[in-house]
């Protein structure tokens, strides 16, 4: 290119929501770069969403914008093209002459003009944000970056001379240490390419010497070689050059210029992990649905992407995928700068048919590849765009979509590819042209995901199973029994209903292939979802064109259960439980020597699909104080420390056994490593030592020790920390110990315990006795069940499917709200929110509804509900009932007994109950207790 003209700036507007034509004169003007929705165009949109934010100005139909430019004597006649970097459909007339249309939703929209003369030139360009030729995914849903109308992005008239380059293609060669420029030369005759480069954002720095090299008009190759001290790019250590192609005429004179950004690299797939530059890595990706509340679009500027993406690096990301959708350019030098693994994904999430398939739509099929065509294209010199999927949770027919695999390989074999992300979900299949597979099951039983919806049953380790570090997925990534020889069953065959979307589906199962040992990485899809209660405080930061009334609608409905002065505290504490859900998550991942990585849902809330508010940073990527990234760099990052024991809740003097070992994937790591750990209470030290281990150079899962260590003797319940680090480094990690006093017998004993509100139970209160009401959790129709784990992203969703489909619909509690300065906490000292030893006490109950009980009657411990039903729910309640004193707690007491923290939680009941502290302040009637207890 030899110059350009910046079109940015002022146009003149007019709306056209019934697509009746462009009518004169136009009725206002914009400023572009930007949206109609941005700029507040149009009628104001009365419509309230409640499952995600509200665009104030949506605006769906046709959009006319024009201006005048000026080309001036020198650009008259050459080669000219207008340069528009994202937007929707657009079609384009210069002086009244229709040039043509674009439909691309991902890469630029390029129109070649006529030479033009010099002088004023009118361009007018209508944009369609409707009938899309696909329905779009993340890049046009309201419940993401919302179905925007305009232009973003650079907009310029690009013009060049007599002869110039197209097409360029970027190729590292890292055996050779060359770049291969690939370009079709763009010419009526042979011509020079001078080729430089010079590293730029590195602290070693690396000029390359210029070569020339003829060229011919046409495509063409070129090897430039970097040298053997070429610098790397990785995630370590993101080296870049500006590689600069001169095009030059037979006198010497610059006939094009072009400068692009250049990694040298090699990411690839071997057996079970990845590799970058022949070293394996192991991928901590995140989860983007183009999520820009401020704005309602993807920024297109470098600096805000390295914003972003610098956030999730200091969270240990190192890798994205883009959900159904891919990010302008700017994301991907962002990326480029910082060392993030790039992965788009075609613009899909539906079913591949076949030409004799029902419903079947070849021009939308045309358009998809086309369109995965055109962001290689576009966005494929970047070192950091090493993996592209086709699409989210595709159906249909794995030949064609293998048959499409194999084309964008042939295309394109700088990077990798898989069928899309956790395709045929029960039933997938790992296809002939798939580079890596991205799932969360390989059958019903074989999960290597912690989390499941309802409706996705059966629930994963951290919704169901003891908390404990000894969770990995190699055994479900490779059965032994497969390893064996045995025929494990599956579900192909047949009809199955399955999520489909936001919605439920009946699809066909076909018979799979048998393929069930992986040969390629595996990437667990999508795990976390782990949702905290809203943030309210957030509802002033939406001052851009979306809004949060779905979060006043949230407010609203816990006010009107005159729960409102508890939103900060449901939101603390709801939060807390979800961040030690997903460090048990990141954990068993981190303990998998058979996967290859993770994409998280997510770091950052996802304003959409009925709110899902599963990050620890809000939709803005600001933190949500809920834990520093420092401390979740503990749990996730390229070397993680992992303590592999069964449990976290001991008795005094039982023996605490533990495994440590290291996942390893940083450069540069020393050949000797010293662990440290000790075990304190209170900052006084039980036990501590050194290991020190040698580590053969390319290992990855480093086994340092055993621990073996006798617990103390206690008389009280003590919280107790193990804390382990490897010297020299910023690698460490903590894990909490509860010990309890050894205890037998019935820890009820003397204590008035009654499972039903009896005449004895009421004779007793009359008499001015305590009683402990446990009501049979099976008995209880009044109460929600028992479950620790917080809600999976979105309880209103996950319920309406689960009803579509007559499955049982999710639990929806986030946890415990604990009165923790409650004398009847005595000897069962407690966090405000669910910690560890609440596990098997939650697990064997059930909390009452008090939505209709009197205002002021608030239980000790309360069951923190999801923002769509927010019942008032009491784990633990108490009240004096005539000259009596009442403590109701809906808990399985035999059951809970089988537990040291079972007992102890028992016997501070007791405690509490016999001393002159049990003074409840709310008297109740007998006939409101027998209205809540049913």
């Amino acid at each position: 290119m030899q110059t350009k003209i910046n079109l940015e700036g002022e146009w003149k507007l007019q709306l056209d929501e019934t697509k009746q034509g462009l009518t004169l004169p136009f009725t206002d003007v914009i400023t572009l770069p930007g949206t109609t929705s941005y700029a507040r165009k149009g009628p104001k949109n009365e419509e309230v969403l409640v499952s995600a934010l509200t665009d104030e100005y949506l605006f769906e139909g046709q959009v006319w914008f024009a201006r005048e430019v000026f080309i001036p004597d020198e650009l008259a006649g050459k080669a000219c093209y207008l340069f528009l970097e994202r937007t929707r459909l657009t079609t384009l007339w210069l002086d009244n002459t229709e040039i043509g249309s674009r439909n691309s939703l991902n890469t630029p929209h390029i129109y070649e003009l006529p030479k033009l003369q010099a002088g004023i030139h009118t361009i007018t360009v209508r944009v369609d944000n409707i009938d899309y030729p696909t329905k779009g995914g993340h890049l046009t849903s309201q419940d993401t970056q919302t179905n925007w109308n305009g232009i973003t992005g650079r907009m310029e008239l690009q013009f060049y001379g007599e002869s110039q380059l197209t097409n360029i293609r970027l190729e590292s060669n890292l055996t050779e240490r060359t770049v291969r420029i690939t370009a079709i030369l763009d010419s009526n005759s042979e011509t020079t390419l001078a080729v430089s480069a010079q590293s730029f954002n590195s602290e070693e720095t690396h000029a390359v010497d210029e070569r020339e090299f003829p060229v011919s008009p046409g495509l063409f190759s070129v090897d430039y070689v970097l040298g053997q001290n070429a610098l790397l790019w990785s995630e370590g250590a993101p080296n870049l050059y500006n590689i600069t192609l001169v095009l030059k005429d037979r006198d010497g004179h610059i006939t094009d210029q072009q400068e692009l950004i250049f990694g040298l690299k090699e990411f690839r797939a071997e057996g079970d992990k990845f590799t970058i530059n022949g070293e394996k890595t192991f991928l901590r990706g995140k989860h983007d649905g183009l999520i820009f509340p401020l704005t309602g679009y993807a920024p297109t500027d470098v600096e805000e992407w390295v914003r972003i993406l610098g956030i999730s690096k200091s969270y240990g990301i190192n890798h994205y995928r883009f959900h159904t959708c891919c990010p302008p350019e700017a994301a991907f030098t962002a990326a480029d700068m910082l060392g993030i693994y790039m992965q788009p994904e075609l613009p899909f999430w539906g079913t591949i048919t076949e030409k004799t398939d029902d419903g079947h739509n070849q021009a939308e099929q045309d358009y998809l590849i086309s369109e995965g065509y055109a962001i290689l294209q576009a966005f494929g010199n970047h070192p950091s765009f090493v993996m592209m999927s086709l699409g989210n949770e595709l159906w249909g027919s794995k030949a064609k979509i293998d048959s499409f695999l194999k084309d964008y390989k042939a295309f394109d074999n700088r990077i990798l590819y898989t069928q899309g992300s956790n395709n045929h979900q029960w039933v997938p299949e790992i296809l002939e042209h798939d580079d890596f597979f991205s799932g969360v099951r390989f059958s019903r039983d074989r999960l290597f995901r912690g989390s499941y919806a309802m409706c996705d049953a059966p629930l994963g380790h951290v919704q169901t199973a003891l908390p404990s570090t000894m969770k990995d997925y190699d055994d479900q990534i490779v059965p032994l029994d497969l390893l064996n020889g045995e025929k494990m069953e599956d579900t192909a065959g047949g009809e199955i209903q399955i999520q489909y979307g936001t919605e439920a589906k009946t699809v066909k199962a076909d018979e799979a292939s048998g393929e069930w040992i992986p040969h390629i990485p595996v990437v667990s899809h999508e795990i976390g979802q782990y949702a905290a209660y809203p943030n309210f405080e957030e509802i002033e930061k939406y001052n851009g064109p979306l809004k949060a009334e779905n979060f006043k609608i949230f407010r609203e409905r816990l006010e009107s259960k005159g729960l409102g002065h508890l939103a900060a505290k449901y939101f603390e504490c709801s939060g807390q439980l979800a961040v030690a859900c997903y460090k048990e998550e990141l954990e068993a991942a981190f303990c998998s020597r058979r996967l290859a990585g993770f994409q998280l849902l997510d770091l950052q809330d996802f304003s959409g699909q009925g709110t899902a508010l599963v990050g620890v940073l809000d939709a803005f990527m600001d933190s949500k104080g809920m834990i520093s990234p420092e401390e979740w760099r503990t749990f996730c990052n390229d070397a993680v420390l992992l303590a592999r024991f069964p449990k976290y809740n001991y008795v005094s003097g039982e023996p605490f056994d533990a495994h440590v070992e290291l996942s390893c994937f940083r450069s540069g790591m020393p050949d000797t490593l010293e662990l440290r750990w000790e075990l304190t209470v209170d900052n006084g030290i039980l036990a501590e030592g050194t290991t020190e281990v040698n580590v053969p150079a390319g290992t990855n899962y480093i086994d340092i020790c055993d621990l073996e260590i006798t617990l103390p003797v206690v008389d009280r319940m003590s919280t107790n920390v193990l804390s382990l680090s490897i010297q020299g480094t910023d690698i460490r990690k903590s894990y909490d110990l509860w010990i309890y006093p050894e205890k037998s017998g019935n820890m009820l004993e003397g204590i008035h315990v009654f499972d039903k509100l009896s005449s004895d139970a009421l004779a007793l209160l009359e008499q001015g006795e305590s009683v402990l009401l446990m009501p049979k959790p099976e008995t209880l129709q009044n109460a929600v069940e028992g479950y620790y784990c917080t809600d999976f992203w979105c309880y209103p969703m996950f319920r309406s499917i689960s009803e579509s489909m007559n499955r049982p619909v999710p639990v929806g509690t986030m946890g415990l709200l604990i009165d923790n300065s409650h004398p009847v906490f005595h000897e069962f000292p407690s966090e405000e929110y669910s910690t560890y030893p609440w596990w098997n006490i939650v697990q064997h109950s059930k909390s009452i509804i008090m939505d209709e009980a009197d205002r002021s009657w608030n239980p000790v411990v309360q069951t923190i509900d999801n923002f769509e039903r927010n019942h008032k729910l009491s784990f633990l309640v108490e009240c004096s009932v005539g000259a009596g004193n009442l403590l109701v707690c809906a808990l399985d007491a035999d059951k809970v007994s089988d537990t040291p923290e079972g007992r102890q939680f028992l016997s501070s009941l007791a405690g509490y109950m016999i001393s002159a502290a049990f003074k409840p302040q709310y008297k109740a009637t007998v006939n409101e207790l027998l209205e809540l207890i049913k």
